[in-house]
Parts: C-alpha cells; structure tokens; sequence
C-alpha cells in the first residue's frame, strides 16, 4: 500500500477510474473492498486513488457570485483528476448514515466548480459514471439509503450515470474481509449495468 497522496496505476486507455478516498482511517474496511473490487477492472483500464486524508480540503466557501474564485493547490489537483476520469468512485464508511465529512466536503466543492471560470464542469461531468463503496456496521443495507440518494441525485443533477453502490459489512480493522458477500459482489461490481442517474420524479414521469 503506498502512502502517497495520489496513485497512479495506468493500464492503458480505455477507461479512467478516480477512486476518491474519504475515511479518516488509512487501510480501513472501505478502502480494502474498494481495492478487491479494482482488482477486477479489465487490462486497459487507469486508476488514480486520492486520499481525502492526505489532500485536505478547507471548509467550502460559496463564493459562486463572486468576481473572483480562489483556489488552493489541493482544490485544483482534485478537479482536475475529477474531470480527467471517465468515472468517479466514492470510497467512504457510512457515518451517522451518510458521507463521511471529507467525502461531502469533496462534493460541496463540486458546487463551486460549476462555475469556476473556463471549467464547463457541469457539461464536462455529463455522461461519465458515479459509483460508491462503503462499509458498515450495521447488516441491514437500508440504513444507507441516505448515502445511497445523496450519490444518485447528485448523479442526476449532472446528468451522470450512476453505478450503485457496494456494500460491506465490518468495524474492526481489517473485519469486511469477512463479508463473504461483499467479497463476492467486489469480483463483479464494476461490470454491472450504469444507467443515466435520475431523479424520483423523472422515473415516475417515464413510468407514466
């Protein structure tokens, strides 16, 4: 396991996976059934991992309708591995149900990148692929819908496939290697179906 800020692993061109680390424990139960489920992403295919942790960021500050918009080195590194990837992986434990602090910070700064000067991040986000990873205490998978819809609608407002998340069971150091379902699911998660992320309304709208 390297300890640095960001690896780059390129295994050629056909795809761009930006696995964004948000746990405050290095080599925790996310992180580890983040890499099985890379493990099995075909020849051809580049990661890049980001550790929130070693890449912080300051609090958000909305300054959309600003004149000008300040960004610190962190900040520019991050959007720029976010828009170089065809698709973006949220590695986060659930915390009190949802994203962890430096995930939803991560993404509270996508608010400001959509109109950041010359960026075009909404149109440029259009069309890749949101996924998320997280690990749990709890067995029952419901308790992260919050975590779950957080993704999915943010997916959506970018026009965004999204696809889904992979859940583990562990709390203790190391424990989600366990989770013989998890494990199971890891082996075939990024090959599953990513359809354009939608919100309620839309899908009842179709439905209709």
């Amino acid at each position: 396991m390297t300890t640095d800020t960001t690896t780059d692993t390129t295994r050629g061109t056909d795809g761009s996976f930006l696995f964004v680390l948000g746990s405050s424990r290095s080599d925790g139960n996310t992180e580890i059934l983040a890499r099985a489920a890379a493990e099995q992403l075909p020849a051809g295919t580049r990661q890049r991992w980001v550790d929130l942790a070693r890449l912080p960021l300051p609090d958000f500050q909305d300054g959309r309708h600003e004149t000008h918009w300040p960004a610190g080195e962190n900040e520019v590194a991050l959007r720029e591995a976010t828009l170089e990837a065809t698709d973006i992986v949220l590695v986060s434990p659930l915390y009190w149900y949802t994203l962890s602090a430096s995930t939803k910070r991560y993404l509270d700064y996508w608010s400001g990148w959509l109109s950041a000067p010359g960026s075009d991040f909404k149109e440029r986000m259009a069309g890749r692929t949101l996924w998320g990873v997280t690990v749990m205490a709890d067995r029952d998978e419901v308790v992260a819908d919050g975590l779950v819809t957080t993704l999915n609608h943010s997916a959506a407002y970018l026009r965004m496939r999204f696809g889904g998340v992979l859940f583990g069971n562990g709390s203790r150091p190391g424990q989600v290697r366990n989770d013989e379902r998890a494990m199971i699911r890891a082996k075939t998660f990024f090959r599953g179906e990513t359809p354009l992320a939608r919100f309620p309304y839309e899908e009842e709208d179709a439905e209709g």
